[in-house]
């Protein structure tokens, strides 16, 4: 469990919270409980509690992806609650991360959870591309590269990703959290991007 501040910074925690991202108090506390999610659902993540935070709801959950201290990721439920000290204003916002029990794998384990630049400023472009659905022609077109130019590239991404297919390709990139969530048109998370 933890508590945020309305600018969802962690402001105390227990134990069991430090010990689940692999971090000291010190290391926690003062940093946005963002930085404790994979990007992908950063963006998602932030709308809900900006729900919390403007009165149209009093709790939500959700699963999110979390990242531990040596940049693996975890699945966890989270369900997050809005404090109030008698004013309609939101004073506080609790946080509450189911415990796995010891020597459990984390649900998800086996998630991308790894932030390495694995992409080129092209290969994002056309990735978000084929998420889009747009077909090779008009994204040669779009990119100023030739349509041999975009499989090219096209088959380099299904190789890098270890997939068969576009629909494949668009599927991994979003549970690696390469692509954002919640975003139209698709956008690729600059952290993946050389």
């Amino acid at each position: 469990m933890a508590c945020l501040d309305r600018s969802l910074t962690i402001q105390q925690a227990n134990q069991e919270f430090f010990r689940r991202f692999g971090r000291s108090s010190v290391e926690l506390c003062g940093r946005t409980f963002s930085d404790l999610v994979h990007p992908s659902v950063q963006q998602p993540l932030q709308r809900q509690f900006s729900g919390l935070l403007e009165g149209r709801r009093d709790r939500f959950a959700t699963e999110v992806i979390a990242v531990g201290a040596d940049d693996t990721a975890f699945t966890v439920p989270l369900a997050a609650v809005a404090v109030r000290d008698g004013s309609p204003d939101v004073t506080a916002i609790l946080v509450m991360m189911t415990a796995q029990e010891d020597g459990a794998p984390a649900a998800g384990a086996g998630v991308a959870s790894s932030r390495k630049k694995i992409l080129s400023e092209i290969d994002a472009r056309i990735l978000e591309g084929i998420a889009a659905g747009v077909s090779t022609v008009p994204l040669a077109a779009r990119l100023y590269l030739s349509r041999q130019g975009v499989e090219y590239h096209v088959t380099c991404l299904l190789r890098k990703l270890r997939v068969p297919n576009r629909a494949a390709l668009v599927s991994r990139a979003y549970s690696m959290g390469v692509l954002k969530v919640g975003v139209w048109p698709p956008k690729v998370v600059p952290d993946y991007v050389k």
